[in-house]
C-alpha cells in the first residue's frame, strides 16, 4: 500500500510518500487552518501517488480524529472532515505516538518529543499510549510544558532547561518502569550528555511510525490478528 506521511509540528509540516526520497515541508505556525493546510499538502505532493494517509496531529485525537484544538495552530481542526479533504482513507494519531512507533525496538519504551510544546507517549507490548506529559505540574507552579517546550528553553536558557530535563527523564522512567526514554523532536538534537537510559530518534522515525500505521497497526474497534500493533484512544 502506497502511504502519505504528514507529520504537522508547530513550525513546520513534513510530508513523504511511499517510493518518494526526500521529504517535502512547509510553515505551519498559529494561523494555519485545516483548509490551508490540505491546499498546500495537495500543492507540494500533485505528483505523488498514495492509497491512504497518516497524519500526527500535535494534540489529542480519539476514534472520531482531533479531538481538542492544538495550541499551537489555528482553529477548525476538530470535526474536519480529512478523508472528504483527501478522497482517500486517512488515520490520525497523535504525533508523538507517530514518532514512537517509528523510534520503537522492543521492551517498554518512553518517548519524549522536545519541540513547540512536549510530546509524549508509552510503547510496550506492541500497545502505544499517548499521554499528556505536559500538563504534569513541576516546582513552582509550572508544568512540563512550561519548562521543557519551547518558550522554557528560550526563558531559562540551556543550561538550566538540560538540569530539568535531566531530573524529568529520571522521575519519569522510574515512575513509567521504562526500559528507555526516546526523545524525538528539534531540540532533541541540542540535548548533551544524554540522561542513562536515554537515546536520540529523529525525524525520520514520524515518518517510519506513519508507514507503520497502515502496515500492521489495528484500530481498536478492529479483531486484531496476531503481532499486531494498538493505538489506546
Amino acid at each position: 500500500m502506497r502511504v502519505l506521511v504528514i507529520d504537522v509540528g508547530g513550525s513546520h509540516v513534513k510530508m513523504l510518500a511511499t517510493g518518494v526520497d526526500e521529504p517535502r515541508r512547509f510553515k505551519s505556525g498559529d494561523d494555519l487552518a485545516p483548509d490551508r493546510f490540505v491546499k498546500e499538502v495537495h500543492r507540494l505532493t500533485a505528483t505523488w501517488e498514495y492509497d491512504g494517509v497518516s497524519i500526527g496531529y500535535p494534540g489529542s485525537v480519539d476514534a472520531d480524529g482531533p479531538s481538542a484544538e492544538p495550541g499551537n495552530l489555528g482553529c477548525g481542526w476538530v470535526g474536519f472532515d480529512y478523508e472528504r479533504a483527501f478522497g482517500k482513507p486517512v488515520r490520525i494519531v497523535n504525533d508523538a505516538a507517530m514518532q514512537a512507533l517509528g523510534a520503537y525496538d522492543g521492551g517498554r519504551m518512553l518517548f519524549l518529543g522536545l519541540g513547540t510544546g512536549l510530546g509524549s507517549s508509552l510503547v510496550t507490548e506492541r500497545v502505544i499510549v499517548p499521554l499528556e506529559l505536559g500538563c504534569l505540574p513541576w516546582g513552582n507552579g509550572h508544568t512540563l510544558f512550561d519548562l521543557l517546550g519551547r518558550d522554557g528553553l528560550e526563558r531559562t536558557g540551556f543550561d538550566a532547561w538540560m538540569r530539568t530535563l535531566t531530573k524529568v527523564i529520571a522521575a519519569l522512567r522510574e515512575s513509567f518502569m521504562a526500559d528507555y526514554v526516546v526523545l524525538g523532536g528539534g531540540n532533541a538534537e541540542r540535548v548533551d550528555p544524554l540522561p542513562p537510559g536515554t537515546r536520540r530518534g529523529g525525524n525520520e522515525d514520524a515518518f517510519a511510525g506513519g508507514f507503520r500505521l497502515w502496515e500492521d497497526v489495528v484500530e481498536p474497534h478492529d479483531r486484531p490478528p496476531k503481532a499486531v500493533w494498538r493505538v489506546v484512544r
